[in-house]
């Protein structure tokens, strides 16, 4: 005898073969890579890689002995090293539509429920690191290289190499990117039952201690950047836990306590 009370589980019937599933991520992937082609393309065009790469600079060639520029020691570093950096702008502008791509995936095997929390997560973390980002390149690197250019020797007339120093933007774009993403990581935690969100709470003098060590390891030794980077995952951190109590109680299953 069957429970006509029983509830229906929204997913049955939406499984697809294996095959399928390869063939729409292969759509994804190519919708996600055209966008940011297109991006590039754009870029490419105006203001054009050269102008991207004086913008990425300008930094830290304000903090340079007037007449100093930054300096090639490959033979095609100057065509390609700004290409990359263009590149790198248009993942960072057609990053939502990536995230978007990866959502449409995912999708078809979430509840109804858990897609109510997948989309806010998907702006959210765009949004926290592009802000990271951006929080890197107009407060970070000024002081940073301010700092580091206030012990120089006299003797000494600093020429960085342009591949060496998109090296050190791309890592600490990345960190500090990442950094921001702690509200998300915190709410996906609370939410998968991982990590209770008083445990959270305990667990934030530690937290504390953690993000100070984290920023000594990933950023240059110079106390500007390391405080640059460890306060503000502090900060996030306490606006995760308020944000987890809320998406919790916002993406429940029905009829669910939790």
């Amino acid at each position: 005898m069957t429970d006509s009370h029983k509830p229906e589980d929204e997913l049955a019937g939406t499984e697809q073969p294996f095959v399928s599933h390869l063939i729409e991520l292969r759509d994804r992937l190519v919708r996600a890579s055209l966008a940011v082609l297109l991006v590039f393309g754009v870029l490419a065009f105006y203001p054009g890689p050269a102008a991207l790469y004086d913008l990425l600079a300008a930094p830290l060639v304000a903090q340079l002995p007037k007449g100093t520029t930054l300096i090639a020691t490959n033979v095609i570093s100057p065509f390609l090293v700004p290409l990359k950096i263009t590149l790198l702008a248009a993942f960072l502008v057609a990053l939502p539509v990536v995230l978007y791509q990866v959502w449409a995936f995912v999708a078809p095997g979430l509840y109804s429920h858990e897609k109510r929390l997948v989309l806010p997560l998907v702006f959210s973390s765009t949004l926290l690191f592009i802000v990271g980002v951006a929080f890197c390149y107009f407060f970070v690197f000024g002081q940073v290289f301010k700092f580091i250019q206030s012990f120089a020797p006299k003797s000494i007339t600093a020429s960085p190499d342009i591949e060496a120093y998109l090296s050190f933007v791309m890592s600490m774009f990345i960190a500090f990117g990442a950094a921001f993403e702690v509200p998300v990581v915190v709410v996906v935690l609370a939410r998968m039952g991982l990590v209770s969100v008083q445990k959270l709470r305990d667990f934030r003098q530690y937290f504390i201690v953690l993000a100070f060590v984290i920023a000594a390891v990933i950023t240059p030794p110079d106390v500007v950047s390391q405080l640059a980077l460890a306060i503000p995952m502090c900060i996030l951190y306490e606006l995760g836990l308020f944000a987890a109590g809320y998406f919790i109680r916002y993406s429940k299953a029905p009829d669910s306590p939790e």
